[in-house]
């Protein structure tokens, strides 16, 4: 079989019959086309969830073991991997090595198009490993199509390393899902435009990836019920977001919460714990260490003590 008849067969490469007059249409009707086409994306992405949680809890038991997640694609694919990554530390808290984003081309195609880039496996090796990848790591592979030369490169080379890999496409019974060790083919159909993945497979991309890294942060501790409390908060904006995340998980009145802030040197987490158990800076941070860093493990454990 030829390579094009091969990618005629790609449900993403497939036309779709609710948009051929998308050309003709008016404004408000092409408006409407595509928003109906985007509403079948979070019930194909939702009918992967047990796939998706499988993978949410192998990457959080490694990087509670000191892994890291590395997010591997090309063109858009890569970018998303990319922007997802590049929001964690400040959300979280965390450590800018924590998710990495790698995408073929290097830099240059953040911005601009580097189409042949994918077609290396190779180059999707060499990347990773230019990026330190290791065994004890997670790779997350992203290809709309599923066959990316240099996706499928990246994850063979880091299942045999020893990470745990998972292949997230948009087409069924993916060529990444089968070389990793989880395969999240997100099926969400013919994309409006034939064949342009940066519409339905990106935003299905983009659910899974924030489903992925939000819930290793949460399974890390990052957050107290639903706030985020490990939030850094670099300008005017996130710090008034540090006080109402302050008073809402304690009830304190604004000045109260800005007194523990600055007594915690803007950890929302530590402040949290001052005004609910009352102790002081240093042992409210002595007791989160002891839980390590679970905001609710820490409060309940002073409440049995006291």
């Amino acid at each position: 079989m030829s390579e094009a008849a091969d990618t005629d067969l790609l449900v993403t490469e497939q036309v779709n019959p609710a948009t051929r007059a998308i050309d003709t249409a008016t404004t408000v009707e092409q408006v409407m086309m595509m928003n109906a086409q985007d509403a079948l994306v979070p019930a194909a992405v939702a009918a992967v969830a047990p796939a998706i949680a499988a993978a949410v809890d192998k990457i959080a038991a490694r990087v509670q073991t000191g892994g890291r997640v590395f997010t591997i694609g090309a063109g858009t694919a890569g970018r998303l991997g990319i922007l997802d990554a590049s929001e964690i530390p400040p959300t979280f808290g965390a450590d800018p090595s924590l998710f990495t984003g790698i995408i073929a081309g290097g830099r240059t195609a953040i911005t601009n198009a580097v189409e042949d880039a994918e077609d290396s496996p190779e180059a999707g090796a060499a990347d990773l490993d230019a990026a330190g990848m290791t065994g004890a790591d997670a790779v997350i592979g992203i290809a709309a199509s599923g066959r990316t030369p240099y996706v499928i490169g990246a994850l063979d080379h880091a299942r045999r390393t020893g990470a745990y890999t998972v292949g997230l496409a948009c087409n069924p019974d993916s060529a990444i899902g089968k070389v990793a060790e989880q395969a999240i083919d997100v099926v969400v159909g013919p994309e409006v435009l034939t064949g342009s993945t940066r519409l339905k497979s990106g935003t299905a991309q983009k659910l899974v990836l924030n489903t992925i890294s939000t819930l290793t942060m949460v399974k890390l501790g990052k957050t107290y019920q639903n706030l985020m409390v490990d939030l850094r908060a670099t300008n005017e904006k996130l710090r008034r977001r540090s006080e109402r995340l302050v008073q809402t998980a304690t009830g304190a009145d604004p000045d109260t919460a800005r007194t523990a802030l600055g007594a915690a040197h803007g950890s929302v987490k530590t402040a949290i714990a001052i005004i609910v158990t009352g102790l002081d800076q240093a042992a409210a941070e002595a007791l989160l260490a002891e839980h390590d860093g679970y905001l609710a493990a820490a409060l309940e454990a002073h409440a049995h003590r006291a």
